[in-house]
C-alpha cells in the first residue's frame, strides 16, 4: 500500500510579518497577507498531492486573536480539505493553549485535535495508520510531557505528533526537552515534529522531522519556507521532501566591497546580488537585508553615510521588481591597517587617532550601554539583539566619517 501526506507546524496564523521597516504603505500591503496566503497554498498542496491526511505540529495561532476572523479563516481553510475528503490531525504549541475562542470554533468533524491531559491516539483503518500526540495545556511543559505517549501498535505504521525543542540546541527555548533517543524508544515510524522554524530531517531511523515554519516572518527566517510531503510504502517512508509554501520571502546577503573603489561601485556590487535574490524568490515579494563587509578605505564613510546608502538601495531594489524592499543596509566593514603619521609633523593630527582613544574610555563604553539597553527594551521580541556588535567602534567610525567627509576635517 502508498500512500502520501503533509506535515506542517508553526502557521502562526495573522502574527505579523516584523521589522520591515517599512513606511510606504502599498509595500506593507503587499507583504500583509502572506501568512494567509502560506496557510492557503498548505490546504491547496495537501488536495493537489492527493495527499491522505494533513498534521499539524502546534502553534497554529501566534496567541489569541485581535478578532474572530482569524479563528474563521482558518475554519474554511480546512473546511476545504474537508470536502476534499481529507482528514486533519493536530496538536497544539505553546502558542496555542491560552486562545479562548479557539476552543469555540465549529470545526469540521474531520478535524481532530489531540487533548493536553495525556497522549491520545486515532486511528485511519483503511490505511492501518495509528496517530498518537498530546497538545500544550500550559504554555510550559517538562521533560515528563512524553511519557503518556502509548507503545507502538504493532502492525500499523505509527506516527508521533509532538511540539517540541528537542534538547534545545536549535535556537529555541526548551520546550517538551527531549532527545532522539528517548523518541526511539516508543517504536513508531515517523516522528512529526514542531516548533524550531528551520526544515530539518533530524533522524531516519525512524524518522525524526521539522518541515519548519510555513512562513518566514523577519530577516532571521530567510530562505524558502513550507511543509513536507512524506509518502509511504508497505508500511515505511520511501520520501520525504520540502514543499514551499511561503507567499513572501527574506533574505540576507553579503556583499564584500573589500576592492571597491568608491560608494557607487558597492552599490553596484549590491545590486547584482539583489537581482540574484530576486530570481531565487521565484516571484514573491522579497524583503532583503544587505550587510556590506570587508577591509576597506571606504569603512568611515559608508558608516557615517549608511541611512543614505540604504535609501539609495532601496531605489535599487525597486528598479529591479515593484515587491523587492531592502529592509536594512548593515555595515560591517573595517579599515584597512594605516601606517602612523610621519614623525616629525607639527600640524600632523591622527582625527582617527584621538576619537578611537576617546571611545576607548570606560565611561564612554558604560553610557552606550546604558542607551542601548533602553532601546531593546522596546524592540519586539522578534528584533532584540538587531543592535549588536561593537557598537563603541560603530559610534567612533561614524564621526571619523562625518568629521572626514568632504568639506570637513582636521
Amino acid at each position: 500500500m502508498r500512500f502520501t501526506f503533509i506535515h506542517a507546524a508553526d502557521l502562526h496564523i495573522d502574527s505579523p510579518l516584523a521589522g520591515l521597516g517599512c513606511k510606504d504603505a502599498s509595500v506593507r500591503e503587499r507583504f500583509a497577507h502572506a501568512g494567509r496566503k502560506a496557510v492557503e497554498n498548505l490546504i491547496d498542496e495537501t488536495i493537489e498531492a492527493k495527499a491522505a491526511f494533513l498534521l499539524v505540529s502546534g502553534d497554529i495561532f501566534d496567541g489569541d486573536w485581535k478578532d474572530v476572523s482569524t479563528g474563521f479563516f482558518l475554519v474554511r481553510a480546512l473546511a476545504k480539505l474537508d470536502r476534499a475528503g481529507i482528514q486533519t490531525f493536530v496538536v497544539k504549541g505553546n502558542h496555542d493553549f491560552d486562545s479562548a475562542m479557539a476552543k469555540a470554533l465549529p470545526y469540521p468533524g474531520s478535524v481532530k485535535f489531540f487533548g493536553p491531559r495525556k497522549a491520545e491516539s486515532f486511528e485511519i483503518e483503511s490505511l492501518r495508520v495509528a496517530l498518537h500526540g498530546r497538545s500544550f495545556g500550559a504554555r510550559l511543559v517538562g521533560a515528563d510531557f512524553l511519557a503518556s505517549y502509548p507503545a507502538r501498535r504493532e502492525g500499523w505504521f505509527n506516527i508521533g505528533l509532538l511540539h517540541t525543542a528537542l534538547d534545545g540546541t536549535r535556537g529555541h527555548a526548551s520546550y517538551a526537552p527531549c532527545g532522539v533517543e528517548d523518541l526511539k524508544r516508543f517504536g513508531y515510524d515517523y516522528w512529526a515534529l514542531g516548533h524550531v522554524h528551520e526544515a530539518e530531517i533530524v533522524a531516519r531511523d525512524p524518522w525524526v522531522v521539522y518541515p519548519g515554519n510555513i512562513q518566514g516572518r523577519h530577516v532571521r527566517e530567510t530562505g524558502p519556507k513550507g511543509a513536507m510531503r512524506v509518502t509511504v510504502e508497505d508500511g515505511r517512508v520511501v520520501a520525504a521532501r520540502p514543499i514551499a509554501l511561503d507567499a513572501a520571502r527574506w533574505a540576507h546577503v553579503r556583499i564584500d566591497v573589500t576592492h571597491c573603489e568608491d560608494e557607487q561601485q558597492a552599490l553596484a556590487e549590491a545590486e547584482a546580488r539583489l537581482r540574484d535574490e530576486q530570481g531565487r524568490a521565484e516571484g514573491r515579494p522579497l524583503a532583503l537585508r544587505a550587510t556590506l563587509h570587508g577591509a576597506t578605505p571606504l569603512h568611515s564613510k559608508l558608516v557615517a553615510r549608511r541611512e543614505i546608502l540604504e535609501e539609495e538601495l532601496r531605489a535599487i531594489g525597486f528598479r529591479c521588481a515593484d515587491d523587492l524592499w531592502v529592509e536594512a543596509l548593515k555595515i560591517e566593514t573595517e579599515a584597512p591597517p594605516r601606517a602612523p603619521a610621519p614623525l616629525g609633523e607639527a600640524d600632523a593630527l591622527d582625527v582617527e587617532a584621538l576619537i578611537a582613544a576617546a571611545a576607548a574610555t570606560p565611561e564612554f563604553a558604560q553610557t552606550l550601554a546604558g542607551l542601548v539597553g533602553e532601546i531593546e527594551e522596546k524592540l519586539p521580541r522578534e528584533l532584540r539583539g538587531e543592535l549588536g556588535g561593537d557598537l563603541a567602534a560603530q559610534a567612533r567610525d561614524r564621526l571619523c566619517g562625518e568629521l572626514l567627509a568632504p568639506g570637513r576635517g582636521a
